[in-house]
């Protein structure tokens, strides 16, 4: 990285410092920005909220192994989010509470409203990891004599600086720099991949034409990306973000229902878009560079090879502060948890938020370097313990039958199975299917059964 590339970044940090850190005017600022977001930055936080390094680098890293058929990818996104917006982004503005775990305390008991807490917060201790592990892997080729676990160090308390002061505020007007500065860098990326790659043959030169569209039936068990595995992406992200409480956090920041509807709905459309044309780019880059020897460090790659100096510094800190933006919203979601759900005197001030979340950036700081290998499926098998609650939820807000004894079942089976099929099962053998397409439909099945006896019981 050279002076140019330096300056460039440090002006996209300094509009990203100067436009987005404020301090909080209080509690309830810090924790949910005084529940008056309007559309266009409740769109904004929630897209940058989803776009993250850690599924960027996946993902990206997949379109240069798979080419454009992994455009299938972004399509989870575009489904799961649709699926939130049309089962629970208006019951979630209507519950407006601190913490999506407060529903299973008020719907079934104060017992499963803490258990769901366990299972969410031990869910985002492997998120926060993995976002972690992949601003790490962003930022390495740009200070390649920097040990990764100080590198990581160093970039976790970049971003504990920024959330800091003003909490959510914080993150969502970061996020609204963010997503702008993002809308402009991926269509550049994607005409400049097309161009670098046309005199080479453009993609027909690295992919056959199996690989060159999106055909569900023809890829189903397709060896470079068998939609098959797509199919249980898209099973297991509807019945978990459901759950994020990163996207709870959002939505009760809502200035209304209404709101809250509109922008999941057109978040779903941008982080489809954001994402397929970031897997497109590298497509385009596997046949300008055919032999990079990590997939994973496609966009690192594309941005020192196609970019002038100062733009590429510009850039990576435009990625960077999408990365910072998700980690912080976390890190946020996280700390209203703990003020919320267990009983907690005085966590809901400032000063005690601010200390609980520097406790999770040193625990993420902690995962990333000693437990996230491959980042796409560390990111997989943290929802474990969200698809588990699935049931509960969808019945809590749905379902006036549910009883605390079903969703208890619900839990449970959903646990047992998830973990059981990634120890039996594992990754070699394809665990996501039996845990999400056999998976899924036992939790409900379990959860309705033993509602409807236990509700005859106690009738």
């Amino acid at each position: 990285m050279d002076a140019l590339d330096i300056l460039g970044g440090l002006v996209v940090l300094a509009l990203l410092v100067g436009s987005a850190v404020v301090r909080a005017t209080g509690d309830d600022a810090f924790l949910v920005a005084d529940r008056r977001l309007s559309l266009f930055p409740l769109v904004a936080t929630l897209v940058m909220t989803e776009f993250n390094t850690s599924t960027l680098l996946a993902f990206t890293a997949v379109g240069y192994r798979a080419g454009p058929m992994a455009l299938a990818l972004p399509l989870v996104f575009l489904v799961g989010l649709l699926f939130y917006t049309l089962t629970v982004a208006r019951a979630w503005k209507r519950f407006d509470r601190l913490s999506v775990a407060e529903l299973f305390a008020r719907r079934y008991s104060p017992a499963l409203g803490r258990l769901a807490s366990v299972l969410l917060l031990t869910a985002m201790v492997g998120f926060g990891a993995t976002y972690v592990k992949s601003l790490t892997l962003l930022a390495g080729p740009f200070a390649p004599q920097v040990p990764e676990p100080l590198l990581a160090a160093l970039l976790t308390l970049v971003v504990l600086a920024v959330v800091m002061p003003g909490g959510l505020v914080t993150v969502v007007r970061s996020d609204v720099v963010a997503f702008v500065l993002t809308v402009l860098l991926v269509p550049l990326l994607v005409g400049l991949g097309a161009w670098h790659s046309a005199p080479l043959g453009g993609l027909a030169a690295a992919f056959d034409a199996s690989q060159r569209v999106v055909a569900p039936v023809a890829q189903w068990r397709h060896p470079a990306l068998p939609f098959r595995f797509v199919t249980t992406l898209m099973a297991l992200t509807c019945v978990t973000y459901i759950a994020a409480p990163w996207y709870g956090q959002k939505i009760f920041a809502a200035r209304d229902e209404r709101t809250a509807f509109r922008a999941v709905a057109w978040a779903a459309v941008l982080v489809f878009l954001l994402y397929g044309g970031l897997s497109l780019a590298a497509a385009y880059f596997r046949v300008v560079t055919p032999d990079l020897a990590d997939p994973q460090a496609a966009v690192p790659g594309m941005l020192h090879a196609w970019l002038p100096a100062g733009l590429r510094g510009a850039a990576f800190a435009v990625l960077f502060a999408a990365a910072l933006t998700t980690l912080a919203g976390v890190w946020t979601a996280m700390g209203a948890m703990v003020a919320a759900d267990f009983g907690w005197q005085g966590a809901h001030h400032v000063s005690r938020q601010r200390r609980i979340i520097a406790g999770f950036a040193l625990l993420h700081w902690a995962g990333a370097v000693l437990l996230v290998d491959d980042i796409l499926d560390r990111l997989i098998l943290a929802n474990v313990p969200v698809v588990a609650l699935s049931f509960a939820l969808l019945a809590g807000f749905h379902w006036p039958g549910a009883t605390t004894a079903g969703a208890w079942a619900s839990v449970i089976v959903g646990v047992v199975w998830g973990t059981g099929t990634f120890l039996v099962v594992g990754e070699a053998g394809g665990y996501t299917w039996p845990w999400a397409m056999y998976g899924i439909p036992l939790i409900f099945a379990t959860g309705i059964v033993v509602s409807l006896g236990t509700s005859r019981a106690t009738a």
